[in-house]
């Protein structure tokens, strides 16, 4: 496979490209991309939308933004996707199945219940969905790096990326106004729990995949070391919080980095204790993925490349409002519509991009576009207020961010070892969102010590890094 090529894609690569979307696998994409994102508002905007309106105390409406940590986390029981099948449907459809009948059911449940007086059972509702729709990403990543042919990963990203932001859309402020101006919100919750009995469907009809050929290893060792690494984390975790920080941490910098260090430890505590015990599904698949070539650096590229784009997106909608003077009106009307309008384009232009391009090539252009349309919030820092130069700063960006994604998903996808795609994807990702979760409280502490336009000059800077690591790692990328 070559590096170079054209500056124009001929008639045949366009026709290829649409070849590529036009088929079965892809259409699968989509409809599951739908399905992995339609949970997401349900645990966490939507449901606080709920509670508002019920008139639920704010201490107790915080504490329900709790219900999200098991999107943190799901890498722990991912291995076990890998290694346990249901009995019906085959390879990872099985388990779409019945991540999708429990969405149903939640849902359903969580629409009989009245947020104010049955406060706790909504909650466990709340964690339940956010439990069930964590552990269906984990079986769709897998599902998704499974199936797709290398041709067809561009593609396959892309779409997913639509048929999520959709989603998004469907259970977030369609289901608000649904359930604001006709239904009520039980009747919302209701129509989601249709809805995912719908998707049943789907899974079923999306292609079959055969179990690839590995010896089973045995239920009560992986049982036991499951349940050995989370006692051992949980221990450590708890251990450490307990200790007096406050004496060597002040103000946020040094919480934000205690609390790192805790995390680390504690994950740490869990891996040994999964080594000790015997974790087979958890071990092997980290095993297979050190062995390969510069495994380290890949790791640190995961992190790095998406960097520049976090920081710059980290405060976005505080820059236009606080220091822009944009009204919220504005600002969202610019970032809802015209904002996810630009991240699907840019996702499946990637996606078509990639279908004839090679991903180490693709994956530095895009990440060069990343950074350079952070410059558009400079100019809007610096330039006076102009509604028309917000919006094209906020359409580039997210076009970038879409053409990034789609190669940056695509990656991770060439990453991932068939074996072990369900624990592999599922840590990979998790990786991958650490500069998102890192890079807000350090952003803040920037922006009051340097101002908003120096700020975004360092987001361009912040993702030169990623690109450095990146050219390294090109030999090695092309020959994944």
């Amino acid at each position: 496979m070559t590096e170079a090529s054209p500056p124009t894609a001929s008639p045949s690569e366009r026709n290829a490209y649409l070849q590529v979307f036009a088929s079965r696998r892809i259409a699968a994409m989509l409809l599951l991309g739908f399905a992995s994102g339609l949970p997401l508002a349900l645990s966490t905007g939507t449901l606080q939308a709920w509670l508002t309106v019920e008139g639920v105390d704010l201490t107790t409406i915080g504490f329900f933004a709790l219900a999200g940590l098991p999107y943190t986390f799901k890498f722990v029981w991912a291995p076990l996707a890998d290694r346990f099948e249901p009995p019906v449907a085959g390879r990872r459809r099985g388990w779409l199945i019945v991540t999708q009948a429990g969405l149903a059911i939640a849902c359903f449940v969580a629409a009989s219940l009245d947020p104010r007086t049955g406060t706790c059972a909504l909650a466990v509702c709340a964690v339940t969905i956010a439990f069930l729709s964590a552990s269906q990403d984990i079986v769709f990543d897998a599902y998704r790096t499974d199936l797709l042919k290398e041709s067809e990963r561009g593609a396959g990203a892309a779409v997913s990326v639509l048929g999520y932001r959709l989603a998004m859309l469907v259970s977030g402020g369609l289901a608000m106004v649904l359930a604001d101006t006709v239904l009520g919100w039980p009747g919302a919750y209701r129509l989601m729990g249709v809805l995912f009995i719908l998707l049943i469907a789907v899974s079923v009809w999306a292609p079959r995949l055969d179990s690839p050929d590995a010896p089973k290893t045995d239920v009560a060792r992986e049982l036991r070391g499951f349940a050995a690494m989370l006692a051992a984390g949980a221990a450590c975790w708890f251990l450490l919080r307990a200790l007096p920080w406050e004496m060597v941490a002040t103000g946020r910098l040094g919480r934000l980095m205690i609390d790192t260090v805790i995390v680390v430890a504690a994950l740490v505590c869990a891996i040994v204790a999964a080594r000790r015990v015997g974790f087979p599904s958890f071990v092997e698949p980290w095993d297979a993925f050190f062995s390969r070539e510069r495994a380290l650096a890949l790791l640190a590229l995961i992190v790095l490349y998406k960097l520049g784009d976090a920081f710059a997106g980290a405060l976005s909608t505080t820059f236009l409002i606080r220091g822009a003077g944009f009204s919220a009106a504005e600002v969202g009307a610019v970032n809802k519509v015209l904002g996810l309008a630009a991240t699907i384009v840019g996702a499946l232009a990637g996606g078509a991009w990639l279908a004839k391009r090679p991903l180490a090539s693709t994956l530095i252009l895009f990440g060069v576009l990343q950074a350079v349309s952070n410059l558009g919030y400079w100019l809007v820092a610096v330039l006076p207020r102009d509604t028309w130069i917000m919006a094209s700063a906020v359409a580039l960006e997210n076009l970038c961010g879409g053409l990034g994604t789609a190669a940056f998903v695509a990656f991770l996808m060439a990453l991932t070892d068939r074996r072990f795609s369900a624990a592999q994807y599922a840590l990979l990702s998790a990786l991958s969102a650490v500069g998102r979760i890192y890079v807000g409280p350090l952003s803040a502490l920037l922006v009051e010590s340097l101002g908003w336009p120096t700020f975004f000059l360092l987001t361009v800077l912040a993702a030169l890094p990623g690109l450095v690591l990146l050219v390294m790692l090109k030999p090695v990328i092309s020959r994944l």
